[in-house]
């Protein structure tokens, strides 16, 4: 790995330099333990199997605010004495610590880069500039963008949703942010482009028709989807699901709703899903659920990596360290063969309490080691353990004979009734869920 780091007018972490990997044995906090980039799983290294990317937004933008008190961080790259000031010191800040990080990705809204402004002009000539900007610190650094977006739920005028507002001067005024966020993206050499529906849902129903706007929901991502197309975006489209917050309701609730969205708009093949644990959890799933329905579908594009407090009902994007969430994870990204353009992206931000610049390091290198220890576990559980011969056994009665024909639709109702008055009662065969989870616990402790 590289020792080399982006610095640009000023550094921003002094003390830091570039994160070294020193093995499990190491109690280096600032110190990757299981993250060995060059690591060989499998044919790849470490760094394209988990393709990380820093969450522009929480690492850089998000100072500590919550709902009940003000923010707890002063950040030294917002001192400059104009907006642009502050956001070009920003991107510096930013380069230095994805550089320093030693991460190949990262991610932003439109907002988080570039100063937001009502008049339209404005925006677009802030998210130029700052596009130039990144642009060259991309060149001198070899960082990446792994997605961009626009962020359509913080300003005011969307309190009624985006493309799903009945005002359609705001679906309009919408549609200025995304074309914007799509021309930076295309310019930055981004992979994906993302959608999080934030506001697209409902807080009473009585008051909507939801079917009209659904509806326009899909003509509005068709309408980006053709756009992006005609000015050479060749990446993939993402949706990000959430079943709530901060709508009673958001229309993207899961992966199966949103996997059924697509399919019934026609957009199944330019969109696929960038699936986030927190989300996951708040829709009443595990994560390797949503992880799963997604994949299974042939959607599975991307993952925001964090996780949420069990005994909260909101999501409160703390940094990954759950290691059988990470296996889970790693054992479905691997299951269909990689994450092809997507990757791991951070979104997750530091305690409010955490106010030392280290704790933002530190909290991004336990997420990295943690999914790199899943990568780890979930690679040998497919290819050294008996797990995928256990599954295929338990569902070795569909391979052939009657089985296999029913499963090949080649059996009617009378069918099945005569194979199960020829066979009679069926014998019992255990799950054996407690050797699947020993078989897991066994593989982690190696």
């Amino acid at each position: 790995m590289s020792s080399s780091f982006y610095v640009g007018q000023r550094e921003f972490f002094p003390g830091v330099g570039r994160i070294p990997f020193e093995g499990r044995d190491s109690d280096n906090p600032l110190a990757y333990k299981v993250y060995d980039a060059d690591k060989q799983i499998g044919g790849r290294s470490m760094a394209e199997h988990l393709r990380f990317a820093v969450a522009y937004w929480h690492s850089f933008c998000g100072a500590g605010h919550d709902p009940f008190g003000p923010a707890t961080r002063a950040y030294p790259w917002d001192q400059g004495a104009t907006p642009l000031a502050r956001v070009q010191a920003k991107a510096d800040a930013a380069f230095e610590f994805v550089t320093k990080l030693g991460v190949p990705y990262y991610c932003f809204h439109d907002v988080d880069l570039a100063p937001d402004a009502d008049d339209i002009g404005e925006y677009r000539d802030n998210l130029r500039h700052m596009v130039e900007i990144a642009g060259e610190r991309q060149r001198q650094t070899g960082v990446k963008l792994l997605w961009g977006t626009a962020n359509l739920f913080s300003h005011p005028r969307y309190m009624n949703g985006a493309a799903t507002n009945p005002d359609f001067a705001v679906v309009a005024r919408a549609g200025v942010q995304v074309q914007a966020a799509l021309d930076a993206t295309v310019a930055l050499g981004g992979s994906n482009y993302v959608f999080w529906g934030g506001r697209e849902g409902y807080a009473c129903l009585l008051n909507t028709d939801m079917k009209r706007e659904q509806a326009h929901l899909a003509r509005f991502l068709a309408a980006a989807r053709d756009y992006g197309r005609s000015i050479g975006f060749q990446g993939t489209f993402l949706i990000e699901p959430k079943p709530m917050e901060p709508m009673h309701h958001q229309y993207d609730f899961d992966s199966a709703t949103v996997v059924g969205f697509l399919r019934a708009h026609g957009l199944d093949q330019d969109f696929k899903l960038n699936i986030e644990a927190n989300h996951a959890t708040l829709s009443g799933h595990t994560f390797a659920h949503d992880l799963q329905v997604a994949s299974d579908a042939g959607l599975l594009g991307s993952i925001d990596a964090n996780r949420g407090n069990p005994q909260n009902g909101w999501d409160t994007d703390q940094f990954p360290t759950d290691l059988y969430d990470a296996v889970g994870a790693m054992l479905v990204v691997l299951r269909q063969g990689g994450f092809g353009d997507g990757g791991l992206n951070f979104d997750a931000k530091v305690r409010r309490e955490s106010t030392d610049p280290q704790d933002l390091f530190i909290a991004h290198i336990g997420g990295m080691d943690t999914f790199a220890r899943g990568l780890e576990v979930a690679h040998a559980l497919l290819t050294a353990s008996p797990l995928e011969r256990w599954r295929g056994e338990r569902y070795a009665s569909f391979d052939s004979g009657a089985g296999a024909a029913f499963a090949n639709g080649q059996l009617t109702l009378q069918d099945l009734c005569a194979h199960a008055q020829q066979a009679g009662e069926p014998g019992q065969r255990s799950g054996r869920q407690e050797a699947y989870e020993n078989l897991l616990n066994q593989y982690l402790l190696r």
